[in-house]
């Protein structure tokens, strides 16, 4: 079982994957093995990734173990939706707004709708954003919050989410002021350690290659955690062992690994 971070691990930050990565990605799944994207994408935006791999069966996780999809090419979609972990996100809004209020606010909803402020953007949504007023964002069932602070460096809003303490959510920091916030126990772990039970795979023969806070978990649970060349301290810190970077094609050197 082979769990594939997206952004930063089979496609650079311009969005771009190697042919080297496609091809090894390709050639593992061609042995049979099971190859799961895990991504804090959501589900219109995991798609393209999976189709250009050519991943036609099998299973994917997208925003950040919120939904879990099984794939089979002979569905209407070629997917079909296995789970969605929602929450109520009204007390963690209420307090980041408090904190900081210049930040951008976007959320996906149970329909995989996404609910913007201030016309908040960004291709990891897969759909437009809607623009809705915070009070419509504060009533909404989340699957996904996304916030987005342009007025401070990374550090200063590492700081200001440290200070807010959220409860009852998950949530990681991003590579620059970018906030993710998923419901309470839910990672893209909890969604692989799901699948891995229902696929009846050992925990031994689990592999994962991520570069992101948010693919900590993910790290940490698999057999063979592989942190990506360019991954921050704390990633690399609980990995059990580092690649070469994205632009170095580090997945690919993996995926080759265990094709022996």
């Amino acid at each position: 079982m082979i769990a594939l971070d997206v952004d930063g691990t089979l496609v650079d930050h311009d969005g771009h994957m190697s042919v080297g990565v496609r091809e090894a990605a390709q050639a593992v799944v061609a042995a049979g093995h099971e190859v799961m994207i895990a991504t804090g994408r959501s589900l219109k935006a995991t798609l393209p990734i999976i189709e250009h791999i050519g991943i036609e069966y099998g299973y994917a996780v997208c925003s950040n173990g919120g939904v879990t999809l099984r794939l089979d090419s002979g569905l209407a979609d070629g997917y079909e939706v296995l789970h969605k972990a929602t929450f109520d996100p009204g007390p963690a809004l209420r307090a980041l707004r408090k904190r900081l209020p210049s930040a951008k606010y976007a959320l996906e909803d149970a329909d995989g709708n996404f609910l913007s402020t201030e016309r908040f953007q960004d291709a990891s949504f897969g759909v437009e954003a809607i623009g809705v007023d915070f009070q419509t964002m504060l009533e909404a069932t989340a699957v996904r919050v996304v916030v987005f602070s342009s007025e401070n460096t990374p550090e200063e809003f590492n700081t200001a989410i440290r200070h807010i303490g959220l409860s009852g959510v998950t949530y990681s920091v991003g590579w620059t002021a970018w906030l993710d916030i998923a419901a309470a126990g839910v990672s893209k772990a909890s969604a692989l350690e799901q699948l891995r039970g229902r696929l009846n795979i050992g925990a031994h023969r689990t592999v994962a290659i991520g570069d992101g806070r948010n693919d900590i978990e993910m790290l940490t649970w698999a057999r063979r955690g592989v942190a990506m060349g360019q991954a921050p301290a704390e990633v690399i810190a609980v990995a059990d062992e580092v690649t070469h970077s994205v632009y170095d094609d580090g997945a690919a050197h993996v995926l080759r690994s265990i094709l022996g």
